[in-house]
C-alpha cells in the first residue's frame, strides 16, 4: 500500500483465557501473511469472560465442573479445542492447568505492552502461557515473567501492575463490546466496520481484510 494510505485497524475483543480467542488470533495471523500488502494495526480491547472471579482465579477443576457441568463434559470440550488448536499449530494443555484465573490484570499488561507496540507479542505469550503450559495468569509473579519473555522491562511491568493503570481501559472496553452487541469473544471489528465473530476459518478473515481495504474481487 503507499505510504499516504494509513494502516486499517483491526479492533480484537478477546480474553487471554479463550481458548477460540488464540484460535482466532492465530487464524488472523495466517491471513495477515497472506495479504502482505496490508498494514495493520491490531487493537486490543479487553473481554473478560468471567469479570466475577476473585483476583487470585479459582481452582481449575471445581470451576471446569461448574462451568460444563460435569468434568467428563469438560473433557469432552478440551479434546475438540485440542484438536482444532491443533491443526492450526497451537499446543493446548488443560491437564497442566490449576487455575481459572481473573484476566484483568492480563489485560492491563497487554494494553500497556501496546503503548510500547508488543501488544500482540504479549497477548500471544500470555495465550501461550496459560494454554500450553498451564500457567496462572493471575499471578502477578507469573506475569511479570511473561513480560520479560514478551522482551519488555519487568520492573516496569511489576510497577505498572501494582498501581492502577489501564483499569479503567479495561472496564470501558467491556462498555464498548456491550455497545457493539458483543456477547461473545473473539470478535474482530476491521475499520470499526466489518465484523467476524468467532474464530472464523483463514478464508473468513482473507475477505474481512479485502473488503474493508476495498481490494475485494
Amino acid at each position: 500500500m503507499s505510504d499516504d494510505v494509513p494502516p486499517l485497524i483491526i479492533d480484537v475483543h478477546a480474553d487471554i483465557a479463550c481458548p477460540w480467542c488464540y484460535i482466532g488470533h492465530q487464524r488472523l495471523e495466517q491471513a495477515l501473511e497472506k495479504r502482505p500488502e496490508i498494514d495493520v494495526v491490531l487493537r486490543w480491547r479487553p473481554f473478560q469472560l468471567q469479570p466475577g472471579l476473585p483476583s487470585e482465579g479459582r481452582p481449575w477443576k471445581e470451576f471446569a465442573r461448574e462451568k460444563f457441568g460435569s468434568w467428563e463434559k469438560a473433557q469432552t470440550m478440551f479434546e475438540r479445542v485440542r484438536d482444532t488448536g491443533s491443526d492450526d499449530g497451537l499446543v493446548f494443555n488443560f491437564d497442566a492447568m490449576e487455575v481459572a484465573p481473573n484476566t484483568a490484570d492480563a489485560h492491563r499488561l497487554v494494553l500497556w505492552a501496546e503503548g510500547q507496540s508488543a501488544g500482540v507479542e504479549m497477548s500471544e505469550r500470555l495465550y501461550a502461557a496459560y494454554f500450553a503450559e498451564g500457567a496462572n495468569v493471575s499471578d502477578r509473579d507469573v506475569l511479570v515473567g511473561c513480560a520479560a519473555d514478551a522482551g519488555l522491562d519487568p520492573d516496569a511491568a511489576r510497577s505498572m501492575l501494582q498501581g492502577e493503570d489501564w483499569k479503567q481501559e479495561v472496564v470501558r472496553a467491556q462498555d464498548l463490546a456491550r455497545q457493539r452487541g458483543v456477547t461473545g469473544v473473539p470478535f474482530h471489528v476491521f475499520d470499526e466496520q466489518y465484523a467476524v465473530s468467532g474464530a472464523q476459518p483463514v478464508e473468513a478473515f482473507t475477505r474481512a481484510l479485502d473488503t474493508a481495504t476495498g481490494s475485494e474481487v
